[in-house]
């Protein structure tokens, strides 16, 4: 973006991209005013040599006009169709034709000059024609404000010294040097405001620039985050879910906080439906704990993320869905959301393609593994239940009895109800499962099952039976994570949040993102700039250009309160607009000291207006008086009020406009005498009259060029009211025609030849200076529209951004979701291991018997209605400050999952005990306030539920796994005794370890030993129960 210096002399460093490409936006929209001079140009040639075609006299003494005019006319219409037409060839040198348009008027002055010369030149002639040279240069003509100074400065140089030259023989030596002195004040003023408006124009364009860039960027954000979103939510949610919680979470934005309001109900929204005739898949890897057991936090993460990652494919390709991940248990459903006849067949068909890639991982890396699948076919109830953490879930008895059929499976096998059976069509073969005989929940529901048999093999040998080893003793000098882990890798499953497109992809193309490894190659730096060609709204047109926003003739909003809002807009710097026309006003009146008579009344008026603006400009400037005055306030406010308060703005505007244009001609009626020439007066006085007189008519056309920069100063304010601005041009030139014609100077030739000419010069910049005040009124209205979009999307950007937010950190931690949407790509696996981490399980065993399904409760669905109040308030804990170091992992069922201790940053491991181990009371804490929670759920739903908690602490590991649905877990040890503890507690009590409750007791907790107690894969454990009644905690802080 060029810097703002640039627009004077002093360019400096700037960025090569911007810069460029600002340079090709302002070439753009020079475009339509320069097209507009040629035009124009081209036409008043045309006039001109009609009005000579026409015209008495010799034609011999328009040769050189003539000619030039016709050359003139023809240059001028080739660079309109060259520029028109070949647009895209001479953007680049746009500049060439602006040369040679500024050299044509030049040539053409040149001309008009030499003409002058052949009839005794005065110095004041061809002035307004160089001045609206200058004005061109300026205004209309595509350069820079370095090219502009120096053409202007050189066509004011070569006017001087040419008319210098050229009237040096007719004008006395010491009238000429106050008359050529005149004339360069008239050109530098004319230089220094061209040069100020330049400066304004640019400083509106290159607001509307960064506007319009910020805006387009803001937009590509907005649908680069959109796509996000619907990506983010969709790797959780399904698409038939998803829309109506991404709407809560919108509606919750816009409520101010994080806490979702309550509806009308009571009830939190729960977004659960019922499907019939689906099939459930339960898989289970056999030997993954010991295999786990030998792996680093990143092999782990490594073989969970490759092995489900596979499982996803085969559950793609078999028309399955992914529910979800617990442990080293991977289930699915077929048939969601759209219901399939083959459902069963789907569901078999995946069971045995991940058995069949489980053995592949045991023949290539000779580790015992194996997988155990479970499949039964019936009714659920799926969606999500609670506030925070949001997992797809399925419910219901047939739910219950997949999960029961894997249990009670044969590795390698994939075991089947009689129900899904029935579904197959004899499309498998099969054998009698004997599950009755494995599980005892079959044989009360006296369930037959079945094992299916894989048409790949004719006969399966038992895992145990034979092993397949690695070849080579590199191999098997290898640990077996090692091998799994480098034959897995080779399968190259996505990682997770790969297919999500973060912050760098902003000024990508809108092409969809490949669902596979991000890239690190930036995108095409000419995306934004093609972007801004399409999306800027260039101005060639701004009087008749059609627009949403406009009307189609005037740049006037079509909605009132905008327009209203633009005009009552504050106008920064509106004090520089002021002090530009108070140095013209200083052109004027040296003009006037220079060349006209002295007078009182020229004093005087000069004075007053003197005055007049002084004090206007004291008002402006109060605020740079203010330094060295006692009241700063005062001061302060009333030059902020210059550019705040429209009123005061506009009835300085009039003020000093008005004194300007009246100075500018206030004395010309008081220069004549009207006796200037005396019939009874002698020859003497008669010569001396008529002298006196040719002196004056010398004169007269100064005030022409007054008048001219009274309308440059009007121009000045370029972000006022354009009606008021166009109003006061016109009263102004019609007072001035009124003058002219109604002058007794008619009754003189001579004052005659220089007030006819006059007339029509003052037509052209009376006329001419509503131009660029359009194209700067149009910039300016479009500078405030870009604004107001900007805002707006903004302020839509910041919502989705809070949208993304949520959703990630509903998906993970949100120290994970740091590593995931940060600046940095995150290309490589999280995964973090931790040495005390305090784990929780607690559940609700009753409500396994207070589900049921029946016409009453919508088969179920009031039930699980239930069920999400329970963990939806135990979520609303989570947003207690007392909380906020406990992560919620998952709900498995009616069992709540909870972790401390996995935000603890590192370097804080050698904080003493207490310190280092408080996370640990804070979530018993947290299982006291969830038995709380459940009791006033009792008293309101006149239930019985009781909460059994399990927790344990120690080493875990952390990570993400899966690519299309990413999923936060922890694995360990710890894990799976926390869960143990769970399983074999009591209703309303808290069960801990040995370990756990040592430093549970030094925290200043009470705790009864329960003894020992046979735990499943540990043997006896000796377990304590918390004493949640008498317990008080003795420190710490944490509440």
């Amino acid at each position: 973006m060029p810097a703002k210096g640039r627009y004077f002399l002093n360019e400096g460093d700037e960025d090569p991209d911007q810069a460029a490409l600002y340079e090709k936006y302002r070439l753009t929209s020079q475009h339509g005013p320069l097209l507009l001079l040629l035009l124009l140009v081209a036409a008043s040639a045309s006039i001109a040599l009609i009005i000579m075609a026409f015209s008495h006299g010799d034609p011999s003494r328009y040769q050189a006009v003539l000619g030039t005019a016709f050359f003139t006319l023809a240059v001028f219409v080739a660079l309109y169709v060259l520029v028109y037409v070949e647009w895209l060839l001479w953007r680049r040198w746009l500049q060439v034709p602006a040369l040679l348009t500024w050299a044509c008027l030049v040539m053409l002055g040149s001309v008009l000059v030499w003409d002058s010369w052949r009839k005794a030149a005065c110095a004041w002639e061809q002035v307004p024609f160089f001045l609206f040279v200058v004005f061109v240069v300026y205004a209309l003509l595509p350069l820079s404000m370095r090219g502009a100074v120096a053409v202007g400065v050189v066509s004011t140089v070569s006017h001087l010294l040419v008319f210098g030259a050229v009237t040096g023989a007719f004008t006395k030596p010491d009238m000429l040097g106050l008359q050529l002195l005149a004339n360069a004040v008239i050109l530098l003023g004319g230089n220094f405001t061209g040069a100020f408006h330049k400066h304004q124009l640019q400083d509106a364009s290159r607001d509307l620039f960064i506007y319009t860039v910020k805006c387009i960027q803001i937009r590509r954000k907005l649908r680069v985050e959109k796509r996000q979103q619907e990506n983010l939510l969709l790797s959780v949610l399904p698409a038939h879910i998803s829309m109506g919680m991404k709407l809560a979470i919108i509606e919750r934005l816009k409520e101010g906080g994080d806490r979702r309001p309550m509806p009308d109900n009571n009830f939190h929204s729960l977004y659960v439906k019922r499907h019939q005739n689906v099939s459930i898949l339960y898989a289970d890897i056999v030997g993954f704990t010991r295999l786990a057991s030998d792996c680093s936090p990143k092999e782990l993460v490594v073989v969970l993320n490759e092995l489900f990652g596979k499982f996803d494919q085969i559950a793609k390709a078999n028309e399955c869905m992914r529910i979800k991940i617990l442990g080293d248990c991977y289930y699915c459903v077929s048939g969601l959301p759209v219901s399939l006849p083959t459902h069963a067949r789907n569901c078999v068909k995946m069971g045995l393609d991940i058995c069949e890639a489980i053995k592949q991982v045991r023949e290539a890396t000779g580790v015992d593994i194996s997988m155990r699948v479970g499949i039964h076919s019936g009714n659920v109830l799926c969606g999500v239940i609670g506030l925070r953490k949001w997992q797809y879930d399925v419910w219901s008895h047939d739910v219950s009895l997949a999960n029961r059929m894997e249990a009670a499976g044969v590795p390698g096998r994939v075991h089947i109800t009689e129900a899904t059976l029935n579904h197959l069509d004899k499309a498998y073969e099969v054998e009698d499962g004997h599950g009755q005989q494995r599980d005892p929940y079959l044989k009360e529901m006296n369930i037959r099952t079945y094992l299916v048999i894989d048409p790949r093999s004719q006969q399966q040998p038992p895992p145990h039976h034979y092993l397949h080893k690695p070849k080579g003793d590199a191999a098997l000098k290898m640990r077996a994570s090692v091998r799994v882990t480098r034959y897995l890798e080779s399968w190259g499953a996505a990682r997770p949040f790969a297919h999500l497109n973060h912050r760098e992809s902003v000024s990508s193309s809108e092409t969809p993102i490949p669902n596979g490894r991000r890239s690190k190659v930036g995108p095409p730096p000419m995306s934004v700039p093609r972007a801004l060609q399409h999306s800027v709204p260039l101005p060639p047109r701004p009087c008749c250009s059609k627009s949403d926003d406009f009307y189609t003739f005037g740049s006037i909003f079509l909605e009132r309160g905008f327009e209203r809002e633009y005009r009552l807009a504050p106008i920064p710097r509106a004090r520089y607009d002021f002090a530009c026309a108070s140095l013209v006003f200083m052109c004027i009146l040296l003009v006037h000291v220079l060349v006209m008579p002295r007078m009182a009344t020229l004093g005087v008026s000069f004075g007053l207006v003197a005055c007049l603006l002084g004090l206007v400009l004291g008002l402006c400037f109060a605020t740079e008086f203010a330094r060295c005055c006692p009241a700063q306030g005062t001061l302060k406010a009333i030059s902020q009020r210059v550019e705040t308060q429209p009123l005061l703005r506009l009835s300085l505007l009039v003020v000093t406009v008005g004194s300007l244009l009246t100075v500018a001609v206030v004395n010309m009626p008081l220069i004549f005498d009207p006796p200037l020439e005396s019939p009874g007066g002698n020859e003497t006085s008669l010569l001396a009259a008529r002298t006196r007189v040719r002196t004056l008519c010398e004169l007269l056309p100064y005030y022409t060029c007054s008048c001219i920069l009274a309308f440059i100063a009007c121009s000045v304010f370029l972000r006022v009211s354009l009606e008021l601005k166009v109003v006061l041009l016109t009263v102004a030139l019609v007072a001035y025609l009124l003058l002219f014609n109604l002058s007794p100077c008619w009754q003189w030739d001579c004052c005659a030849h220089g007030l006819a000419p006059g007339q029509c010069v003052i037509w052209g910049p009376g006329v001419g200076r509503w131009l660029p005040g359009l194209q700067i009124d149009y910039y300016c209205r479009l500078d405030c529209l870009w604004k107001k979009k900007f805002k707006k999307e903004h302020e839509e950007f910041e919502t989705m951004e809070n949208v993304n937010r949520l959703l990630l950190e509903n998906v993970l931690p949100a120290h994970v979701a740091a590593h995931f949407i940060g600046d940095k790509v995150a290309e490589d696996w999280y995964h973090q291991s931790y040495d005390c981490v305090c784990v929780m399980f607690a559940s609700v065993p009753d409500f396994k018997v207070f589900y049921t399904e029946c016409d009453v409760n919508k088969e179920g669905l009031e039930c699980l209605r239930l069920l999400n109040e329970i963990i939806a308030d135990f979520d609303e804990l989570l947003l207690k400050p007392k909380f906020s170091g406990v992560e919620k992992i998952k709900t498995i069922g009616s069992t709540y999952m909870a972790a401390a201790g996995l935000s603890v940053p590192s370097g804080h491991e050698n904080q003493d005990l207490e310190r280092q181990h408080v996370h640990i009371g804070v979530l018993v804490e947290f299982s006291m306030a969830l038995m709380s929670k459940l009791d006033g759920i009792n008293r309101h739903s006149f239930n019985s539920f009781r909460l059994r908690v399990g927790i344990n602490h120690g080493p875990v590991i952390a990570g993400v796994i899966g690519a299309r649905k990413p999923q936060y877990d922890i694995w360990g040890n710890t894990v799976n005794v926390a869960s143990r503890m769970e399983s074999t507690g009591e209703l309303g009590k808290i069960q801990v370890t040995e370990e756990t409750c040592t430093i549970l007791q030094r925290l200043g907790y009470s705790c009864e030993c329960r003894g020992l107690i046979n735990v499943k894969g540990k043997g006896e454990l000796r377990t304590y129960f918390v004493c949640t009644d008498t317990a008080k905690f003795q420190g710490l802080g944490l509440n």
